[in-house]
């Protein structure tokens, strides 16, 4: 049995985790190459862009929590064969996300700089970053629909060519940035139209695949009539993941809020390491998507013990992952310094940081892996939702805020604290995984 389980899940594991990764890396890559593009123009151009991107962060926790609920179910019912099923909670998936996705656009484009005021109090990065989120605003009504259809494709057999599109999409953005940037030179602006315009095409090439397959289809009926009761096992499912993105996802916002608040030489330098970090990090990523498909197919065809051992082996190729992420990133440090356009300061603040996140990523590797992978395959995300709450807002937000605002520590010290939250809770994680609540089938018998 071992062997069987080792040689299908190595080639299980391979063809879900390269394309994903890959997805995962083009998606980072475009962030950087924004920030990098931008930040050969002006430091403060990088870092306005950069804050305003902890708009589209925010909106992402939501999509993130959406998906995860679509994630598990259409895993576990494509396992089991059940295509009918999958399109129902399509139809249910893309409800929530539309409601989400105006409201984002409205917010984006109505009240830019209200928003930016969030995350900063210098003048000329809230003037900057308003012009970019108005331009940008209109994204999250086209990621609303594609990225919910992608997630499908994804967990139903068309991993590479879900891959295939997300990758398209971005490598046409990061062209986009240098044309409009630099050919045409609009700066903030061309980055936000070049991002508009690399989403029109990704959601018309993904309607395309659709209605060419003509296999699995987003359907009027499923849109305007959900079905009630896999509409009631969707939500007990994806409330606590998206109750648990929030949570983690704002109080990580709250980071670069206390950061964006200490000085611009800690935005720019915050904002490099954190895109150095979101790039090297895909192979993590991908295991952990991967992984969960993996484990959430096997739980759907009642292959339990399979699920188990799929999920064991998981693990350890996080932990191993997370390693040599963090080696790389240390081998980045004497490249990263070379940008022309940050100050000395900032150069030091970014060498630092990424010693930091060369730590952070390991534990991030095994967290992401687990919580939002295994458990969540098998529909065990309230553990997630009370363990990020606990770690973020008892712990490391308040500390941030404390050391920051009223003791007033340097800002190195502050980033060294407020990057711990991944580190602590790795014994309550592997605890919780030892219990295998996560071990279930959470499919019904076609009516």
């Amino acid at each position: 049995m071992v062997n069987i389980v080792k040689d299908s899940f190595g080639k299980k594991l391979t063809t879900l985790v390269i394309p994903i990764a890959f997805q995962q890396f083009m998606t980072a890559l475009v962030s950087a190459s924004d920030a990098f593009m931008l930040g050969f123009l002006s430091q403060n151009s990088m870092a306005a862009v950069s804050l305003a991107g902890q708009v589209m962060f925010v909106y992402s926790l939501f999509i993130f929590g959406i998906t995860a609920g679509t994630s598990i179910f259409s895993a576990q019912y494509y396992g089991k064969g059940d295509k009918g099923a999958v399109e129902r909670i399509l139809g249910i998936s893309l409800d929530f996300s539309l409601i989400v996705s105006a409201v984002f656009t409205f917010m984006s484009v109505s009240f830019p700089s209200m928003l930016m005021r969030i995350f900063t109090s210098d003048s000329e990065l809230i003037s900057l970053g308003a012009g970019y989120l108005r331009i940008v605003g209109i994204t999250h009504l086209l990621l609303g629909v594609s990225q919910i259809w992608l997630t499908v494709m994804k967990n139903c057999g068309q991993a590479t060519h879900s891959a295939v599109i997300s990758a398209a999409s971005m490598g046409l953005n990061i062209l986009l940035n240098a044309l409009l940037i630099y050919g045409f030179h609009i700066g903030i602006a061309g980055a936000a139209y070049a991002t508009v315009i690399s989403k029109i095409v990704e959601l018309v090439w993904a309607i395309a695949v659709m209605f060419k397959s003509n296999d699995i289809m987003i359907r009027l009926k499923n849109l305007l009539s959900p079905d009630h009761i896999l509409l009631g096992d969707y939500i007990k499912a994806a409330a606590p993941v998206l109750g648990n993105m929030l949570m983690w996802g704002c109080g990580f916002t709250m980071y670069s809020v206390i950061m964006g608040h200490m000085s611009s030489d800690a935005v720019a330098a915050n904002s490099i390491a954190n895109i150095v970090k979101q790039l090297l990090i895909c192979i993590c990523s991908g295991v952990a998507s991967g992984g969960s498909i993996m484990v959430g197919n096997e739980l759907g065809r009642g292959n339990l013990s399979l699920a188990k051992e799929y999920g064991a082996r998981l693990c350890k190729i996080a932990i191993i992952s997370g390693f040599i992420t963090g080696g790389v990133i240390l081998l980045t440090i004497p490249l990263l310094g070379l940008i022309p356009t940050l100050t000395p300061t900032a150069r030091h603040y970014l060498r630092y940081m990424l010693v930091v996140c060369s730590y952070y990523v390991v534990g991030k590797a095994v967290n992401m892996t687990t919580i939002a992978g295994i458990f969540c395959s098998g529909g065990d995300s309230r553990f997630g939702f009370i363990c990020d709450s606990i770690t973020m807002w008892a712990v490391t937000v308040p500390i941030g805020l404390i050391s920051a605002f009223v003791l007033k520590l340097p800002v190195l010290t502050v980033y060294t604290l407020i990057n711990i939250d991944e580190i602590i809770k790795l014994p309550a994680v592997y605890r919780h995984y030892k219990k295998y609540y996560w071990v279930r089938d959470l499919t019904r018998e076609a009516a």
